[in-house]
């Protein structure tokens, strides 16, 4: 296959990960998580995020997404999250099924809720009759690859608070947000009110492994047994704890992230001065791309990368960028998409 821009999760392992998870192989250590790679790791986000905050580790985003819905929510409860949400579009229906919550969606032009788009489904609290909003859902980036400054996420938290809910994060990119925001994490999680954060790893590097993350921790209470419940505790938890120590050392996350986010930038520039008729629909903030192409040029150009057809009706794609895409790979993917 030639370089693919279907998804930051066709790349491989990144080298230095690569080297961690070896370094872990050797001796022994106690399994499910009471080992020194584990305590490492959960020390790193603490730092990061605060010493009251909680980390647990899984083996995918979706399960991170559930487990922190679960631990926020009993089954009379809604979920309000963007249409365009991964909850609400490629899990596979397991936020509802998992939790036994409703997921109660919101039309977006870009991926992103405000107030405004929330109030409307703020009613009938206390009315036994209706599902109880309990878990405002956002994604930092968001599925268009767009980002919520930590202004207007507080906003979405303070909205929250103000009605004894919870503001969740699906953080699947929440490393190329931070780059791309120049923030540490912190400043658009924790300190702009977050209650819940599903930290990716796996967009950026890691062979396996997220973390559902917690700022408070009354929150992840009794979070070690719905973790067992929902198969999701690893028994060799080192192997994907050595990957988040070294992804989150040396500032080793900000060079994946920056990169992958400078390439996809390099993408739609080029775009914009070699393909005319090509329309790029979303600010290019992170390392996705999103475009109108003409309909017979898709099939075509999908003859020769991997890509993926975001809006059918439209024409829309989306072009994705790694840690290991080159320039040399964005140059041969522009002449041709010029070709056509």
């Amino acid at each position: 296959m030639k370089h693919s821009f279907g998804s930051d999760n066709h790349s491989g392992i990144h080298p230095v990960i690569l080297k961690a998870i070896e370094h872990a192989n050797t001796g022994h250590q106690v399994a499910y998580g009471d080992d020194e790679f584990t305590a490492k790791a959960q020390a790193k986000f603490k730092q990061l995020f605060g010493t009251d905050t909680e980390v647990f580790f899984v083996f995918n985003g979706t399960a991170a997404n559930v487990l922190c819905l679960k631990a926020l929510t009993e089954s009379y409860h809604a979920v309000i999250c963007a249409d365009t949400a991964h909850i609400n579009v490629d899990e596979c229906g397991a936020p509802e099924r998992m939790t036994a919550c409703k997921l109660l969606t919101v039309k977006t032009p870009d991926g992103k809720l405000t107030p405004a788009l929330v109030k409307p489904l703020l009613h009938n609290f206390g009315v036994q009759h209706q599902v109880q909003p309990k878990v405002i859902s956002i994604s930092q980036a968001t599925e268009y690859g767009t980002l919520y400054r930590p202004e207007e996420i507080k906003a979405l938290a303070d909205l929250a608070h103000a009605h004894q809910m919870y503001l969740h994060i699906d953080g699947a990119r929440l490393a190329n947000a931070a780059a791309a925001l120049n923030l540490p994490f912190r400043a658009f999680t924790v300190d702009a009110g977050a209650d819940a954060l599903s930290f990716g790893g796996t967009k950026n590097g890691l062979m396996i492994g997220e973390a559902a993350v917690f700022f408070r921790p009354e929150l992840a209470r009794d979070f070690l047994y719905k973790r067992k419940q929902f198969m999701q505790l690893y028994s060799k938890m080192r192997f994907v704890a050595a990957q988040f120590d070294a992804f989150l050392s040396n500032n080793l996350w900000h060079q994946i992230a920056s990169h992958a986010n400078t390439m996809a930038q390099l993408l739609a520039k080029r775009i914009r001065q070699e393909a005319p008729k090509v329309h790029i629909t979303q600010a290019v903030d992170v390392n996705a791309v999103f475009a109108l192409i003409p309909e017979a040029a898709i099939e075509q150009l999908q003859q020769k990368y991997c890509f993926y057809v975001w809006n059918e009706a439209l024409h829309e794609v989306r072009w994705m960028c790694s840690f290991n895409t080159t320039e040399a790979d964005i140059d041969e993917f522009i002449q041709a998409l010029k070709a056509l």
